[in-house]
Parts: structure tokens; C-alpha cells; sequence
């Protein structure tokens, strides 16, 4: 399995190559040459299989020139230890819950299988590599859990200076050993950028082995595929089908999971690309030409993002086809009052409590249905618990929330940070000097 730049003007690579690289020379971002379909046999089998068999037949075809089949069950053993949970929350309306891994973020399931990935390339290279991640709040310590001590890594993370919640923030700055913050004076956009400048700068690139555990790493995306087939098999034992997945999404790499999902043989109905005022993708799902722009802070920061990265390969997976991204994608924004409002009244209508970002995706899946009446069941992916968004959620619903002893903890430890501007010149020199 060959991976190449979606901008065409680097040469392919292998999975593992892909992924330490990060960003492709050219700039661009990895994709697998051809989508692997799962054959009839694994849809059709009698005994439904769990997560980490879905994962493991999902994550072969990309990894089968570069781990045995015992190293990927390894791989994904240590990485999936934690459940995913399904709840009904209305007729036809369900919230898939990812968050619960270490960090209480969906991003455990990419961050964990990627550094679990880097730990075997780096037993095998006896190499050292350095991990640039830009954050918005949950990659960060999803991020630095994940590689805390893993051999031959060192990450590097870069942070809107007040624009993460508490508990994001002390659960990323205060590891230390391997693990590096930088509070940035600016917006995530600006991390985002400091972070691509860096991996097409050549001072930087001759000098050290620069990779990025965002979700611009093919690495991160790939698990995002597999709760998807989870969930479609979930609902499918249960005797629904052709599921409406409702995705909060910011850098739309985990609406992009989604599709690469449904490109390996999955069976969906459709996507909502569901956004806070940063509607960049909505706009252009609605026919507007695809303008990127500043990012706009809200209460659900992890969204934040005004120039999606992941938008490229949104385009190369339907080769570059508007009508084709259109016609099974529909997009949905909602400001902060909406939010606060829907967080309100999920809670009064069914007990549940949402995270900003949930609230936000289930919104446009109570929106749609009420729209379509389709008569299909909906999936709304559920990214964060919601002890991480307290000072939001707890005068919506007036009660308070615990928070779990393994996040005490984090509230407690002093914080390791470094502050920086947004302009490369320094950020650069502090990378020669790390």
C-alpha cells in the first residue's frame, strides 16, 4: 500500500514512511493510493465482530507491508482498551460516545494508535523523531498522554494562549519529561500555521526528523475510521441500517474518517458537517465558493477552525467533485446561544448531558430529521465528556458535574509552558535549540 501528497508533486510512500513524515514534502497531505474495500465476508458474517476485530481488518490492508499480523493485534490491543458506548437519546436519534479513553476525548483513539505505531518504527529505525502538534484543546492532551514516554519521541505542542479550557490546558502542560507546550499569542489558525511552516522549512528538516500527530497525519486519520463500522454494526444488530452520521467538526478529520469508512465498504445514508460560526465547510456545502477565514473563538473551542485542513482530502477522496462532496454531505452551523440552548434542552428532554461540540452535532441531526423526515436512524458522534466544558454546561443544566478522579489529579500539578508570538522566526529558533 503506496501513499502520496495531495498535491501530486511528491514521490509515494509507505504507510509508515507517511507517517513520519507528517505533511508531504510538496505540502500536501497522505493518502493511500487506492481505498482497500473489506471484502463481503466481513459485513456478512453471523457473529457481528467487536472493535478491535473491526479495527484490525480496517487497519491491515494499510499496515500489512509494515507489521506482522501479530504486531497490528498488539498495536491495537494496547491502544483500544476502553469501551465506546451507544445511547438513545430519542426516536431514531443516537449519540456514539468516544469519549471514554484516558484523556475523556475522542482524540484517544487516534493519538494512542499512533504513538503506539511510532513506538514500533522507532524501535526498528533506532531514531529519534519530533512531533509538532497545533491544538485547539482536546488533541493536545490526547497527544501528550498518548507519546508520554514513548522511546524515541519528542512532541511539541502549540496552543491558543486562552482560548483552552482549564483542564485541556493542565492536562497538556504539566507532563514534562518528553513532552513540550508553547502557549501561542493568537488563534489555533496561527499554531496551525507555525506548524506547516516548520515542516517545509529546510534548516529545520536538515536538522531534525519532523513529524505531526495532528489530524493532517495519516496516522490520526485511520482510526477515525473505525468507530464508524462500529456503530453501523451496532445499529445493524439491532435491525437498522444505512445510518445518518452527524459529525462536530472543526478540521474535519473525523468527518474524513467517516468517508474513508464508507469508501472501504461501509454503508451510509449520508454526513451533516456540523460547525459553530466557523462555517467555512457549511457555506460551501450550501453552493458558496470554499473561502477559508479567520477562526471565531466559541464555547466549543475544539472547533475553532477557519481553514480546515482536512477539506483537501475531502476533495481528493471524491476527485475534486462538488456535486459528488454535495450530494452526500450537508453542512450545519450554530452560534453559542444555539448551543447553550440545545445543551438546555437535550438535558431536560432526556437526562443527557452534552458537551458543547455534541450539542452542536446533535442539533443538526434534530434539524435534519425534522427537515427530511427520513425515517433513518441518526448518529451523533459524541467528542468530549462533558467535565471538560463545566463552566459552560453546569449553569445550563444547574447541576453540577464531578469531575473524575483520574482528571483531579491533572487540576492539581503545576503547569511546564513555554509563551511565544505568532511569527516563525523565534518558534523556529526554539526548535533548533530543542
Amino acid at each position: 500500500m503506496q501513499f502520496i501528497s495531495t498535491n501530486r508533486n511528491s514521490p509515494s510512500v509507505s504507510f509508515l514512511e507517511a507517517m513520519r513524515g507528517g505533511l508531504a514534502p510538496d505540502g500536501g497531505l497522505y493518502m493511500p493510493t487506492e481505498i482497500p474495500k473489506l471484502p463481503n465476508s466481513f459485513w456478512l458474517r453471523s457473529e457481528p465482530p467487536n472493535f478491535q476485530e473491526i479495527a484490525f481488518q480496517m487497519a491491515k490492508p494499510y499496515l500489512i507491508d509494515a507489521l506482522s499480523d501479530e504486531e497490528i493485534h498488539s498495536v491495537i490491543n494496547d491502544t483500544f482498551n476502553f469501551p465506546i458506548e451507544m445511547k438513545s437519546v430519542g426516536e431514531n436519534q443516537f449519540i456514539l460516545e468516544l469519549f471514554h479513553g484516558p484523556t475523556l476525548a475522542f482524540k484517544d483513539f487516534g493519538a494512542r494508535f499512533m504513538a503506539r505505531l511510532f513506538s514500533e518504527k522507532a524501535q526498528k529505525d533506532q531514531q529519534e523523531v519530533t512531533i509538532l502538534v497545533a491544538t485547539s484543546g482536546d488533541t493536545g492532551s490526547a497527544v501528550a498522554h498518548g507519546f508520554y514516554k514513548v522511546p524515541g519521541v519528542r512532541v511539541c505542542l502549540l496552543y491558543p494562549k486562552g482560548k483552552v479550557s482549564k483542564l485541556q490546558e493542565q492536562q497538556m502542560t504539566t507532563l514534562g519529561e518528553n513532552i513540550t507546550t508553547l502557549e501561542v499569542d493568537g488563534v489555533f489558525d496561527d499554531c496551525q500555521k507555525l506548524v506547516k511552516e516548520a515542516f517545509t522549512d529546510p534548516d529545520l528538516n536538515a536538522s531534525m526528523q519532523l513529524s505531526s500527530a495532528n489530524s493532517i497525519n495519516i496516522a490520526r486519520l485511520l482510526p477515525q475510521s473505525f468507530y464508524y463500522v462500529f456503530a453501523h454494526v451496532e445499529l445493524s444488530r439491532n435491525g437498522r441500517y444505512d445510518p445518518i452520521y452527524s459529525v462536530p467538526s472543526g478540521n474535519f478529520g473525523n468527518l474524513t474518517g467517516g468517508l474513508l469508512a464508507m469508501k472501504m465498504g461501509m454503508k451510509a445514508d449520508s454526513f451533516l458537517a456540523a460547525t459553530n460560526v466557523n462555517n467555512v465547510v457549511p457555506k460551501y456545502l450550501s453552493g458558496s465558493e470554499y473561502k477559508p477565514k479567520d477562526s471565531i473563538q466559541t464555547i466549543s473551542n475544539a472547533m475553532d477552525v477557519g481553514d480546515p485542513s482536512n477539506f483537501v482530502r475531502i476533495k481528493t477522496l471524491f476527485n475534486d467533485s462538488d456535486s459528488a462532496i454535495r450530494s452526500l454531505l450537508k453542512g450545519y452551523s450554530y452560534n453559542d446561544e444555539q448551543t447553550r440552548e440545545t445543551i438546555r434542552e437535550l438535558y431536560k428532554k432526556s437526562g443527557y448531558i452534552a458537551c458543547p461540540h455534541t450539542a452542536i452535532g446533535y442539533r443538526a441531526a434534530m434539524e435534519d430529521q425534522k427537515l427530511t423526515k427520513r425515517d433513518k436512524p441518526y448518529v451523533t458522534l459524541s467528542t468530549a465528556h462533558p467535565v471538560k466544558f463545566r463552566d459552560v454546561i453546569e449553569p445550563e443544566i444547574d447541576r453540577e458535574i464531578s469531575i473524575p478522579e483520574r482528571l483531579e489529579k491533572w487540576l492539581k500539578r503545576e503547569k511546564k509552558v513555554h509563551s511565544i508570538g505568532k511569527e516563525f522566526k523565534p518558534f523556529k529558533e526554539f526548535l533548533m535549540d530543542f
